[in-house]
This record gives C-alpha cells, sequence and structure tokens, in this order.
C-alpha cells in the first residue's frame, strides 16, 4: 500500500469515527435534590428524535448512578415504553421547572405497554428500576440540570 492511500485510509476511518461520535448522545451529570440529600448521576442526554426513539433499548445493563435524559425541548404529555428494552427501568417525568411529576418505578422489560407522564412534562429520566425507592427520590423533589428553567 502507498504511502497515498494510507493518508486516504486514515482520513476516512478519522470521518467515520468522528460522524459515529457525533451521533453519539450527548454525556453530562445531573443532580436530584431529595429529602435525604443531593443525588448525582451521569446522564446521556436524547435531544434529538433518532436518540429519543432508540432510548435505552438493547442495552442489557445500567449501571447505578447512570441514566438517560430525554429532553422533549418543550412541555407536551409523553408517552414512554419498553420495547426492545431488557432491563427495567424506573421513570421520572420532570417538568420544566425541575420538579419530578412522576414516577414510574420497576417499568417491566420488553413490554409495550404505555407509561404516560399524567401531564406535561419536559423531560424523562431513565434510571436502574428500583433507584427511586433504594435513594428516596419522590414526585415533588428537583432535578437540576441545563434543559430545566428551576436550575
Amino acid at each position: 500500500m502507498t504511502r497515498w492511500h494510507l493518508v486516504a485510509v486514515a482520513a476516512f476511518l478519522a470521518f467515520a469515527l468522528g460522524s459515529f461520535s457525533a451521533s453519539a448522545a450527548e454525556k453530562g451529570t445531573l443532580e436530584i435534590v431529595t429529602k435525604n440529600g443531593v443525588h448525582v448521576f451521569s446522564v446521556e442526554l436524547a435531544a434529538n428524535d433518532a436518540d429519543r426513539q432508540k432510548g435505552l433499548m438493547f442495552r442489557k445493563e445500567l449501571p447505578e448512578g447512570q441514566g438517560m435524559l430525554f429532553d422533549f425541548k418543550q412541555d407536551q404529555d409523553v408517552s414512554m415504553w419498553m420495547r426492545n428494552t431488557y432491563i427495567p427501568l424506573d421513570m421520572l417525568f420532570i417538568n420544566a421547572d425541575g420538579r419530578i411529576r412522576r414516577i414510574a418505578e420497576n417499568t417491566t422489560p420488553l413490554s409495550e405497554r404505555t407509561i404516560p407522564s399524567g401531564g406535561p412534562v419536559r423531560g424523562v429520566l431513565e434510571v436502574i428500576g428500583g433507584t427511586a425507592k433504594k435513594l428516596g427520590i419522590a414526585p415533588g423533589d428537583r432535578v437540576a440540570h441545563p434543559i430545566f428553567s428551576g436550575r
């Protein structure tokens, strides 16, 4: 292989890898303030239609302290489901001001049953099932993240 071919291959790989990482969900941190204290999570932000549609599908594990935050860009009624999701999740439905509206605990893996927000929400945080109960997270608790106005 000539040097030119190697440069072309390297440029293609850099472009392909750059394109792949650009489509990956953005990562950040999020805090939930409860009566028991502040709990910090590392989250992937699902802020576009493709990321929101895929969510946590096909994953076989989700470590404690990690999750996915779905940003719907504006308040709206939303429904989630567990199609192709292999792990039980807690879904925290969050108002635009950062207050938790509703929590669906230990959702059923692979279920196509819809899980409604119970009113307009700006986002949904998905964490491993049992997290809300374990940490004492409840409706009314405040979530701090840049997408919420109460930060």
